[in-house]
């Protein structure tokens, strides 16, 4: 029979470490570790049922258990300490007040909530089967609730976060107490960890959620800036489509009157007019004629600010990106590498493009120097808000998103790097 209370104990162990797992992976995204993401609530099972069973005084089960899932929360996860803190507290404190709810709630209509098995104490077998269907509603509630939950915690938000959970660790300690003395009746505890819990997970799914409506409408104005790009150079394809037709008969103008001219200093002018006119001819030919369009203009951009741009790119056979993404990709990729560029000494500047199908895959490759920091081998942004190489990357990782590729980014030994592969479909396939 002992074998079976000590199973079933278990298995309440593990589903309150399935809402550690749901709180833990919903406030942090990021992982350090690999397997990091499971290893943490089975540390936290383990240590749990060590305890227990090996273990006989409990008096700092709680202290010790909060000290190894905050410090293995920080080895695992990357990212916002204060998200990574306060979501390891959180799937600590939220499994121990289901606990305390079910032994207050069970202990308000029951005589009796524990049972002696071969001088054991145990919770009775009803108990124990409210627990884990309490652990369960719980896990679904809190994955419902957090599941697109990506707001970054402020100091302000982690003290009062940090405060809801004090309260409420402090009456699951005073619930435990009075279980301990045998008094199971205390509703005030109840109503206290409940209301405290609540207005908890409240205050953090409005933070989200006005966070979440601040990104959208960011979402809003960026895809209008860049639909306000792409129609800017639509009307540059046609204003370079006119000039380069006149273009071509001012050339073959020029070559005329080259030939019927006898005067040094008319010659010359003839020739510089040439010079000038040339540029119209000096524009990379991709296959794309708005990424031709934009390489022109970056290129002109990186000329004044005397910035090696080098480009290497076939869209002859690729047809299936559309104009808008080839703007988002292309436009924003060099505007960041140019940013980046200007701020170093002219010698260091630099830009590498290549662009064109391989294998089954279309790749982008966008390299440029960038700032290091003196003894450190990662390079640093200028942007005031550290987002790696300028908003831009954003729009770009979901331009890539949308083809089911992927954008990924490195930055070391004073080079940036951003690379894009994108699948090509099988019509497309060669």
């Amino acid at each position: 029979m002992i074998m079976l209370f000590r199973f079933i104990d278990l298995v309440v162990t593990i589903t309150q470490g399935i809402i550690l797992f749901v709180i833990v992976n919903s406030l942090c995204h990021t992982l350090r570790v690999k397997w990091g993401k499971y290893l943490l609530p089975a540390a936290f099972v383990v240590l749990a049922y060590f305890w227990t069973w090996m273990i006989v005084d409990g008096t700092y089960k709680m202290t010790i258990q909060i000290i190894l899932i905050v410090t293995l929360a920080l080895v695992f996860y990357k990212g916002s300490v204060f998200n990574i803190i306060a979501s390891a507290l959180m799937g600590l404190m939220i499994p121990a007040a289901c606990e305390s709810f079910t032994l207050i709630g069970v202990g308000l209509f029951a005589d009796t909530i524990s049972v002696n098995v071969s001088g054991i104490i145990f919770a009775s077998l009803p108990v124990y089967m409210i627990c884990i269907l309490v652990n369960i509603i719980a896990a679904l509630l809190l994955h419902f609730l957090l599941r697109n939950f990506r707001y970054q915690l402020r100091k302000n938000d982690f003290i009062v976060v940090l405060l809801f959970e004090f309260v409420t660790f402090l009456f699951i300690n005073n619930s435990i107490v009075h279980f301990l003395m045998g008094e199971y009746n205390e509703t005030l505890d109840l109503i206290i960890m409940l209301l405290s819990t609540a207005f908890m997970l409240l205050f953090l799914y409005l933070k989200n959620n006005y966070y979440l409506q601040e990104q959208e409408q960011k979402d809003k104005i960026q895809i209008a800036q860049l639909q306000q790009q792409f129609v800017y150079y639509q009307e540059k394809l046609k204003d370079e489509e006119k000039i380069r037709s006149v273009y071509h008969d001012m050339k073959n103008h020029l070559l005329i009157l080259q030939r019927q001219i006898n005067s040094p200093e008319t010659a010359e002018m003839v020739e510089k007019i040439q010079s000038q006119v040339a540029v119209y001819e000096d524009y990379e030919h991709t296959g794309n004629d708005i990424l031709d369009i934009i390489l022109k203009e970056k290129s002109e951009k990186a000329r004044e600010k005397h910035i090696a741009l080098s480009v290497t790119a076939d869209l002859s056979d690729v047809d299936f990106i559309e104009p808008l993404d080839i703007s988002t990709i292309f436009g924003n990729g060099l505007d960041n590498a140019i940013e980046a560029s200007e701020k170093l000494p002219e010698e260091q500047r630099g830009i590498l493009v290549k662009a064109g199908k391989m294998q089954n895959f279309f790749s982008v490759l966008i390299e440029n120097n960038c700032l290091q920091d003196s003894g450190n081998t990662k390079c640093r942004t200028t942007k005031s808000d550290d987002f790696l190489h300028g908003f831009g990357i954003s729009n770009m990782r979901k331009a890539a998103e949308k083809y089911g590729g992927q954008l990924t980014t490195k930055c070391e030994n004073g080079r940036f790097i951003l690379k894009i592969l994108l699948p090509i479909p099988e019509r497309l396939e060669v």
